[in-house]
């Protein structure tokens, strides 16, 4: 068997002598759409911080695709195949959207103008903006170039940290729907939303996180519950 895409395994983290991740374990298999849900200060982003390398787990293991990475930087996981969106997109507002997408061709092994011509092909507002400076696009048409950005890396596991946050819930669709046909071509994602409905609609497996413990994990169908409950807040 393939190993999984990610493992976490009793992971424990903290901010100085503040623990916020008390025990996490989760596995996201390869291909698969695993969302971690749970409101606001449930620890969700500071387990993808784990994950990418930015912060380092006091206890526990990290593996990627079978391999101990606990305290990897962010740059030997991107070559490993792990690419993040943070929360609030990390896009270069003072450069233009073709610009923001040369950027990647820094790692080589792919042209500039094939970056973009993948970008336009998957999202074709951002050929029509090509020129436009990333700054002046909409919150909806900004996440998609944070997308477009990181998929030109051709990663193995994608790590999404709420993206449906200000948007529209059409382009919240949108983007979900983009997100479901990655999974279809063999990326695993790991994406992280406070908003349960759409992520669960494109999820194959779900946890729900409160005060840095999973409460309950399983398939979408199984939650329902949980996810009805009012810790959670919208659902939308």
């Amino acid at each position: 068997m393939d190993a999984p895409a990610l493992e976490l395994i009793d992971v424990r983290a903290a901010y100085g002598r503040i623990e916020v991740l008390h025990g996490v374990s989760f596995v996201v298999p390869p291909g698969k759409v695993f969302a971690l849900l749970g409101p606001n200060g449930a620890g969700k982003s500071t387990t993808l911080k784990v994950v990418s390398g930015r912060l380092v787990p006091t206890v526990g293991c990290v593996h990627i695709a079978g391999s101990h990475v606990n305290g990897a930087k962010p740059h030997r996981l991107a070559r490993a195949g792990v690419c993040s969106i943070p929360e609030g997109r990390g896009i270069f507002p003072n450069l233009a959207v073709a610009e923001n997408l040369r950027m990647m061709a820094y790692r080589g092994g792919i042209r500039p103008e094939d970056i973009e011509e993948r970008a336009y092909l998957r999202f074709p507002v951002l050929g029509e903006r090509r020129t436009q400076l990333a700054g002046t696009l909409s919150g909806g048409e900004q996440q998609m170039l944070a997308m477009a950005r990181a998929l030109a890396t051709d990663p193995s596991l994608l790590l999404l940290d709420e993206i449906s946050m200000g948007l529209a819930p059409r382009i919240v669709s949108q983007l979900y729907e983009v997100v479901g046909q990655l999974a279809d071509q063999g990326i695993a994602i790991l994406v992280v939303e406070q908003f349960a409905r759409t992520a669960l609609a494109i999820a194959d497996v779900a946890a729900i996180m409160v005060h840095g413990v999973i409460t309950r994990a399983g398939r979408p169908d199984e939650l329902t519950d949980e996810v009805s409950a009012a810790y959670l807040g919208a659902t939308a």
